[in-house]
This record gives structure tokens, C-alpha cells and sequence, in this order.
């Protein structure tokens, strides 16, 4: 089998793809053949040495999502498992006593719990491509905020895997769905891709690259009331600043990640909108196993029916693992980087 290895933290150069023996599955367990690894930005932030909670110390292999077909069984599985498409949880990569276990392999060998029964409607590239994107929405958005019909939902880096997932989700639960994005060539690509379920879409900067007035434009879609939840992976310095100046009165930035600079900001206009920031992180839903459980079947039961669909921007092999982080790192894709072992 084919496994990626971080030998040390820093950039692309440190991955490695060796060839292995493919391990044999113990009782209990499943040898899954992966045709899907979704990519993250956790997975680079790992390599840099930037998400240590993930990776633990070099060496490593990154990857936190995966899917694809169980090839073998082990001691009390029932040997009509394989040839079932499945899905690895979303706790499969922390599963294991032993530590971290990334997804960037050719097989995956798990407690057969972990492998789930995976819908036809998806295709064998999107099966790793789920829960890291719309767990990560329906956990903050529907879970925890429970947002209802009729509210605004704003959405920075709407390009984004999450950003799509969210937008499908915000207009599954009735609220009117706003995305965000830096450039005026996304939103014409946004406008076009059928995933991206958006009601508005507000670009933030001007073509040479200035701040736009977009709390002005946030202001006129929400009639005058603000914006009711941000769903924001951005929120710092400025940014956040204007974000706190365009919530409604009782409004939420839920924060989930770290792809803003640091800075100051004046969070003095909460206090008399009564609003709040709170940060998300996915592993609070997962550490609820009657709430992960119900994220997994209404996200599995959305793509059943056709009201949830995956955006794939691009796939590579498991070989090209350099080039697919080099994309990432780039921005420049709508949707998920999928490694297709």
C-alpha cells in the first residue's frame, strides 16, 4: 500500500509517499481500499507544525477524512461487509489508542464501527469528502445555533468547501444564505456552480485590492437589520471589526478557523447590539455521540435525497500529494482538493 509521511514540519518538501505492506485487519476490524481523501487546511497547518493537537510530533501522516471500499475483514465481521462502500467517521483519525492516525493512505485498516454505510447517490470520489465540510456547518449552524427560517446567514470564504456546505445547509433550514468572497472572479464562478446555494454573494475587496464597503451592502440586503450569524473562518483584526458592526441586535459570529492575520478590534458595539463571538470546533459535536449520530444521518440522508451535493474542484493521486498542497495553499479552487488513492 501507499502511505504519506511528514518527515518534519515545514513545507511541501517534507512529504514523502513510501510503499508499505498492507496490514491485515484484527477482530473487530475492517481493511478498507480508499478511493477518497478529502483535503483541509488542517492537514497543511499540520505539516507546518501549526495544528500539533492533530499531528503530535514528526513523522506523521496527515489526513483527517476518507472513504472508499472494505476489501477485508477481520475475526467476528460479518464477511458480508466487504465490497461495501463506506465512510470513516469523522473520529476514525483519533480513534485508535495508540494516537493520531491520518488518512493520506491506500488502505485504512479501522474497528469496523468506524466505517459507515455510505449512500449510492455518492460517487466513489466524494466518499471521503463529507463530514469536515458539512458536519463542520450543520454542527455550528443547525446543532448548536439552531438558525431559523428567515434569518441572515452571512458566510466568509463561501468558495470553500465549508462555505458551499454551509450555504446548502442554511437554505435547507429556510434562512436566507450571504456569501463572502475577496474577489469579484470567485462570485462570477460562485454564480455559476449549481453547490453553491447562496441568496447573495458580497465581495469584500475592490479590484486593486482595498477594503469594499460591504457593511453598507450587508446593511441593504438585511433591510436595515444586520446579519443575524456569521459563519466565519476569517474573523480577525479589521475583518471581525466589521463584522461586529453588521450584526442585528441578539446576533452570533461563530468563529472556526484561522485563516485571518491578527489584530486589533474594538468589540465595544456588542455590548449594545447583545451579541456575541463564539468559537466552533468540530470536535465538540463529535464528543456527543447522540448529536454526531444525527449530524451523520441527516448529512447522509441530504445526499440521499439530492438536497445536499459535494463540489470537487480537483483530484490527484496519492503520488501528486506535493501538488494537491500546492493547490491548497494557492486558493484558487471552488470546492473540495479530493487525493484519490
Amino acid at each position: 500500500m501507499k502511505r504519506v509521511i511528514v518527515d518534519a514540519f515545514g513545507g511541501i518538501e517534507q512529504l514523502r509517499v513510501v510503499e508499505e505492506p498492507a496490514p491485515e485487519p484484527m477482530a473487530g476490524e475492517v481493511r478498507i481500499a480508499l478511493t477518497s481523501i478529502g483535503m483541509n487546511h488542517a492537514d497543511l497547518m499540520a505539516r507546518r507544525g501549526e495544528y500539533r493537537l492533530m499531528s503530535g510530533e514528526p513523522p506523521f501522516t496527515p489526513g483527517l477524512e476518507g472513504g472508499g471500499v472494505i476489501e477485508a475483514v477481520g475475526d467476528g465481521v460479518d464477511a458480508g461487509r466487504i465490497g461495501q462502500r463506506v465512510i470513516l467517521s469523522a473520529r476514525a483519525p483519533r480513534s485508535r489508542q495508540e494516537g493520531f492516525y491520518g488518512t493520506y493512505y491506500s488502505h485504512y485498516v479501522i474497528d469496523e464501527n468506524e466505517a459507515l454505510p455510505a449512500p449510492d447517490a455518492l460517487s466513489d470520489i466524494e466518499l471521503g469528502t463529507l463530514w469536515l465540510t458539512y458536519l463542520t456547518a450543520w454542527g455550528c449552524l443547525v446543532w448548536k445555533q439552531e438558525i431559523r427560517p428567515g434569518q441572515f446567514v452571512a458566510v466568509p470564504a463561501a468558495s470553500s468547501g465549508v462555505g458551499l456546505a454551509a450555504s446548502q445547509i442554511i437554505k435547507a433550514q429556510g434562512a436566507v444564505a450571504i456569501g463572502m468572497t475577496t474577489r469579484q472572479s470567485k462570485a462570477d464562478i460562485l454564480n455559476k456552480t449549481p453547490e453553491a446555494m447562496f441568496d447573495h454573494l458580497v465581495v469584500t475587496k475592490t479590484p486593486d485590492g482595498q477594503e469594499a464597503d460591504w457593511r453598507k451592502t450587508l446593511k441593504e440586503i438585511s433591510d436595515g437589520r444586520g446579519v443575524d450569524v456569521f459563519f466565519d473562518p476569517v474573523a480577525s483584526g479589521a475583518y471581525l471589526e466589521t463584522e461586529i458592526r453588521c450584526l442585528a441586535k441578539g446576533g452570533v459570529i461563530w468563529v472556526y478557523g484561522l485563516l485571518g492575520a491578527a489584530g486589533t478590534v474594538d468589540v465595544s458595539p456588542l455590548i449594545m447590539k447583545q451579541a456575541a463571538i463564539r468559537g466552533w470546533l468540530l470536535y465538540e459535536l463529535l464528543e456527543d455521540a447522540e448529536a454526531a449520530q444525527r449530524g451523520y444521518r441527516e448529512i447522509l440522508s441530504g445526499f440521499g435525497s439530492g438536497v445536499y451535493k459535494q463540489c470537487i474542484a480537483q483530484t490527484f493521486s496519492l503520488d501528486d500529494v506535493c501538488a494537491a498542497h500546492e493547490a491548497m495553499e494557492r486558493g484558487d479552487h471552488i470546492g473540495k482538493l479530493v487525493l484519490a488513492p
